[in-house]
């Protein structure tokens, strides 16, 4: 058999084709799927090939725009030109794409997971969140080079690029990483609270005995507790915790998911993957005082700051543990509605099956990735359920990510 030529490094004209999920278009050359960051479909591109896996797919970043499509820009950010190639930043896709762009490009993935794991043809459309398209991020995480200059990685990357300013995060937040010198080889964490205090944490990497290394972490700036306001309620959760990281997205979070759930007054509602109490608040608003929210969190410090953050709220009660393990009680009380907002990889078929034994008549999924949607979409599915409603959101403007909150209903 003939080895097939490795095409890393090569060039190629293409004509771009339909976005895929993950930031990138999909082109053809000789036969092969070539999938193109910094591309938009229906151009024409020089790509370069950054990864050749061998096999019927290569990786390339766009270097050349030959023919560009009506929602091109000139990216705002400096580390996203197009004359960088693969030394471009890679925490953002669409720097070259403007707002409404960004979302059909969205909206379009949506539609496609929805379709092609679940089955569904669904009409999508992605909503734009109060703020544009900069400044919306107030966490960030950052690598350290050799020389100690903090910066971002370029795609598939260890490479570190070092930065003066990311115009999507809060003002400020990556300009005092930025003027500062590190351990080389440190991860720092920065967050902006709704107070206005910056958090910043390092990870040291410190050298042991036979090549070993420790993972050292040391508070640079601010407390550590990061304060948050939603509707009336503060909210304290450790600043390096989850919270969500556009600071629109808590407030429209929240409403959506309360509107969704509706739950009854006296009733029981679930907040699985509760993190601090975010939900679980307006949840324990809507059963009232006769009424029960159960709560579960596998981090114990968010449960213990979810149990700060709800004093006023007795009816809701907190599990520290896996949702997988705490279902498998068979005392629970079986929930009206179930809200859920599991990671990235979705909750998967043992925790869809715990939830629909217990026959909610209601159950909110929140979820920051399509596919893991569509994949869990798709079990409730085969366990009587059928999604109603769906929001989707651009919670992560100029990336390719995208929150969205899915209502479904047990059927008959």
């Amino acid at each position: 058999m003939t080895e097939k030529p490795d095409w890393t490094g090569r060039r190629l004209e293409v004509e771009v084709g339909p976005v895929a999920h993950g930031g990138h278009c999909v082109a053809r050359y000789e036969g092969r799927v070539v999938f193109v960051r910094h591309a938009l479909p229906g151009e024409t591109v020089i790509a370069e090939v950054t990864e050749d896996n061998g096999g019927g797919f290569c990786r390339a970043d766009a270097v050349e725009v030959h023919q560009a499509a009506p929602g091109r820009v000139s990216p705002p950010c400096p580390l996203a030109d197009i004359a960088l190639g693969s030394d471009r930043c890679g925490g953002c896709d669409f720097q070259h794409a403007d707002g409404e762009t960004q979302r059909e490009l969205k909206a379009a993935v949506i539609t496609e997971q929805l379709q092609r794991i679940a089955g569904l043809d669904w009409p999508v459309r992605v909503r734009e969140l109060p703020g544009g398209l900069l400044r919306w991020r107030t966490r960030a995480r950052l690598a350290v080079d050799r020389k100690g200059h903090a910066g971002f990685r370029p795609s598939r990357s260890h490479r570190v690029i070092p930065v003066a300013d990311c115009p999507i995060t809060v003002e400020g937040a990556v300009e005092e990483l930025a003027d500062r010198r590190w351990r080389p080889g440190a991860e720092l964490t920065v967050a902006a609270d709704g107070d206005g205090e910056l958090h910043v944490t390092a990870l040291d990497r410190k050298p042991q005995r036979r090549g070993r290394q420790q993972a050292v972490a040391r508070q640079v700036a601010g407390s550590g507790v990061a304060h948050e306001t939603v509707g009336a309620r503060r909210f304290e959760v450790a600043a390096q915790g989850f919270w969500q990281v556009h600071k629109a997205a808590p407030e429209t979070f929240t409403e959506v998911v309360a509107r969704f759930a509706a739950t009854p007054p006296g009733g029981v509602a679930w907040d699985l993957y509760g993190g601090v109490g975010l939900f679980a608040a307006d949840l324990a608003e809507q059963v009232g005082p006769t009424g029960s929210v159960l709560l579960v969190e596998s981090s114990r410090r968010a449960v213990e700051d979810a149990v700060a953050n709800l004093r006023d709220q007795p009816q809701v009660d907190f599990r520290a543990g896996t949702v997988e393990r705490v279902l498998a009680d068979e005392d629970l009380p079986s929930p009206d509605v179930v809200v859920l907002d599991p990671p990235r990889k979705g909750a998967g078929r043992e925790v869809v099956r715990a939830i629909t034994a217990r026959e909610p008549s209601r159950v909110v999924h929140v979820a920051c990735d399509p596919a893991a949607l569509a994949r869990d979409v798709s079990l409730f599915a085969e366990n009587g359920y059928r999604m109603v409603e769906l929001e989707a959101y651009d919670a992560f403007p100029m990336t390719h990510h995208i929150e969205c909150i899915a209502l479904l209903e047990r059927e008959g």
